[in-house]
Order: C-alpha cells, then sequence, then structure tokens
C-alpha cells in the first residue's frame, strides 16, 4: 500500500490530512509510528470516526521517503 504513495494523488503532513478530512477526500492515512502521539492520536481518532482505513508505518523518514520528498514525514493520506 504504501508504494502507492509514489504514484497516487496524496497530501502529506498533518495540516494537509485534516484539511483532507474535513473535506472528506482521504481514502487511506498513513500514519509515522514514531511521530509525536499528540498529533497522530487525534488524527486516527477522527479516521476512525469518518471510517478511513488507517496504516502505520515504522518510521517519519519511511514515510517521507515513500512520499518522494527530502524531509521525514508523519503523516501522508491518498485522496480522491
Amino acid at each position: 500500500m504504501l508504494e502507492k504513495l509514489k504514484t497516487e494523488k496524496k497530501v502529506v503532513g498533518i495540516k494537509q490530512l485534516r484539511r483532507a478530512l474535513n473535506e472528506h477526500r482521504a481514502l487511506v492515512v498513513f500514519l509515522a509510528d514514531d511521530a509525536d502521539p499528540a498529533l497522530t492520536e487525534p488524527i486516527a481518532a477522527r479516521c476512525a470516526e469518518e471510517g478511513v482505513p488507517v496504516t502505520q508505518v515504522a518510521s517519519m523518514l519511511e514515510l517521507g521517503r515513500a512520499c518522494q520528498i527530502s524531509v521525514s514525514a508523519a503523516a501522508a493520506a491518498l485522496v480522491r
């Protein structure tokens, strides 16, 4: 599933992800295990409310690389 971040439409970062959830555009959310829980737990809870699947990724660095950005990322999502 993580490889889809390289080719499909996505948003990267907590702020962009919140916006996508508010607009009901998020299809699948990716959260880094080593990200600050104060940032990721509210996102995970919102995803549970909205019925959006969440995929855990081992590290922020791995998620950033999957998104093809040069920095690490706490969260990302595939969007419509």
